[in-house]
């Protein structure tokens, strides 16, 4: 009778264990599958996060640098001269791009219409290259908890199945299963909010520093 009574209580001792190893290693391949994906997904999310943080950071004064340099400068030829031939600002890059197809036009009628065509064109090719990545935010900020409940749907139904089995609605019984369903739900919910908090971020400042670039290329027009 003791033995039993030791052996229950190990039982129950091991089945309290609610560590996140311990729910992963618990949880069936369904539920694990749902908890590696939303992993994967939050460390990708978060490194997307990082880049985008250090771009704008840098964009932003090097685009500052460029322009205060740009309106010194005695002529727009003159200074694109004196740029380096690989930049990693935008806006250096749209003006090159603009100062290229300008210098290698043969035909200077409707120039200003061409122009504005090449800096059209200029300022969604940069604005592209910012915005790679936002799509996976997005995507993962409106599909996570989703996927993380599938995933705690998965682990109730498992633990229904465990009271049907065993008869028995103890809570040693139940608890295990809930923990990893919920433990889904709460890695859906950790991959989701950064993912949309950043997106509207970034998307934000996408935004105002395109503003940046038109008005950029609405001043260069101008001096044409």
């Amino acid at each position: 009778m003791e033995a039993d009574i030791t052996t229950q209580a190990v039982g129950l001792a091991t089945s309290a264990d609610f560590s996140l190893i311990n729910l992963f290693i618990r949880a069936d391949i369904i539920v694990k599958s749902v908890i590696i994906i939303l992993i994967v997904c939050s460390v990708y999310s978060w490194a997307i996060i990082i880049e985008k943080y250090r771009l704008f950071k840098k964009i932003n004064l090097s685009s500052e640098d460029f322009e205060e340099k740009f309106w010194r400068s005695k002529s727009a030829e003159t200074f694109y001269n004196t740029l380096p031939a690989n930049s990693d600002d935008p806006m250096t890059e749209l003006f090159k791009d603009s100062m290229e197809g300008l210098l290698k036009s043969k035909s200077k009628t409707n120039l200003i219409e061409k122009m504005g065509g090449m800096l059209e064109v200029g300022i969604e090719k940069q604005i592209s290259k910012i915005d790679k990545g936002f799509t996976f935010l997005a995507t993962v900020g409106s599909t996570a908890p989703f996927i993380g409940l599938f995933g705690t749907v998965w682990g109730i139904m498992n633990s229904f199945q465990s009271i049907a089995i065993s008869r028995n609605t103890s809570l040693a019984i139940v608890a295990p299963g809930i923990a990893e369903a919920l433990f889904a739900t709460a890695l859906g919910l950790l991959a989701a909010i950064p993912a949309v908090v950043a997106y509207n971020r970034f998307n934000s400042e996408a935004r105002k520093y395109s503003q940046k670039l038109e008005n950029f290329s609405k001043r260069f027009l101008s001096i044409i």
